[in-house]
């Protein structure tokens, strides 16, 4: 995860008090407090009917059925910039040992997470999630974040030793999500219409990160937000479930519409660069957490980014370009400004 000079947005801190409040919600402290936010737009209920888009990977597998898998693939990218994969043949006994070694982790005494707190004016280890320099409000969430691959790049220190298991866990599941997302953009170029090697070859080799989220229940779930409204600023974003508990929103048409998680299923979305790269035809969505009232909420969250030769822009195959060219790491300073500011960095790319 790029360094960023100027420094817009922060991660506090899990304090002895922050545990305690989230071990007992009866009262919310003004820092959680955001009812405000809570309300703004409508969440579509349960007396409407509607489904967030499905995909079946082996389907998409199977020379029979899989040129109407990819147009739904297509389909969900243009429409949602969300849905969620079935049948995704990564290893069962990795995202269990992933699952198992997450939970682990959450459950330890805090003193024992705070083994890989977060550092002074540090993204990566254990704290709060991301909040703006111009806030002071905090998400409603402990959050681990961790730069995966390359390699070299990790950074050992913040990767838990307790549990035992964990460092192995992430270390194969992070190879699992590679070779899934080599797999899914094989399947996105067809769709396109590019090269399948030109997109492949604009994720493989880049930074990939990832974010472990424990959301505790709420007695006053309309108060407090579990992550705050945004859109993903990187190219691909595949979510792993830990339990069945829900609170994931997507926003389309200015309405909030809740994601029911499947058994075994994946979710991923389309992040800002991937929608620069498709020039605007796949669309990245805003999205939030909400927390559950009776219990808590574990997702794995991984993160690939993306760019060609370093430069965030448009596949030249897909036409005029729509967005304008930026090195990568000016791309990466601008969105973390953006998000500090509570806008989107690829909005001012746009070639009006």
């Amino acid at each position: 995860m790029e360094r960023i000079g100027d420094k817009v947005i922060s991660r506090a801190e899990i304090t002895d008090d922050a545990s305690a409040t989230f071990a007992d919600s009866t009262v919310i402290p003004d820092r959680y407090a955001r009812p405000d936010e809570v309300r703004d737009g409508v969440v579509v209920g349960s007396d409407e009917s509607y489904e967030l888009p499905v995909v079946d990977m082996a389907r998409l597998l199977n020379p029979e059925f899989s040129e109407a898998e990819i147009a739904k693939l297509g389909s969900a990218c243009r429409d949602w910039g969300f849905f969620q994969l079935t049948n995704h043949g990564v290893d069962e006994a990795v995202v269990e040992d992933m699952k198992d070694s997450t939970l682990q982790f959450f459950r330890l005494p805090l003193e024992k997470k705070k083994a890989v707190a977060i550092q002074a004016n540090g993204f990566e280890g254990f704290g709060h999630h991301y909040n703006r320099a111009s806030s002071e409000k905090l998400d409603w969430a402990e959050s681990l974040i961790l730069v995966t691959q390359p390699h070299e790049q990790r950074n050992n220190e913040f990767w838990p030793a307790d549990p035992s298991t964990f460092r192995d866990a992430l270390d194969k599941y992070s190879m699992e999500m590679s070779n899934l997302t080599s797999r899914l953009t094989v399947f996105m170029a067809s769709d396109l219409g590019v090269e399948q090697e030109t997109l492949m070859g604009t994720f493989q080799g880049k930074t990939q990160s990832v974010a472990f989220h424990y959301y505790p229940p709420c007695h006053h779930p309309d108060k407090v937000i579990g992550i705050t409204p945004h859109h993903d600023g990187l190219g691909l974003t595949l979510l792993l479930h830990v339990d069945d508990t829900p609170g994931l929103q997507v926003r389309k048409n200015g309405r909030w519409y809740p994601l029911n998680p499947l058994p075994g299923a994946f979710v991923i979305n389309v992040g800002d660069i991937l929608q620069i790269l498709t020039n605007g035809t796949y669309k990245s969505a805003e999205h939030r957490v909400l927390p559950d009232v009776e219990k808590g909420r574990a997702t794995v969250v991984m993160f690939q980014n993306a760019c060609v030769a370093g430069i965030v822009k448009p596949l030249p195959e897909l036409g005029e370009a729509t967005y304008k060219a930026i090195d990568h790491v000016e791309y990466v300073k601008g969105n973390f400004r953006a998000l500090a500011e509570g806008t989107r960095f690829v909005d001012s790319l746009k070639i009006m």
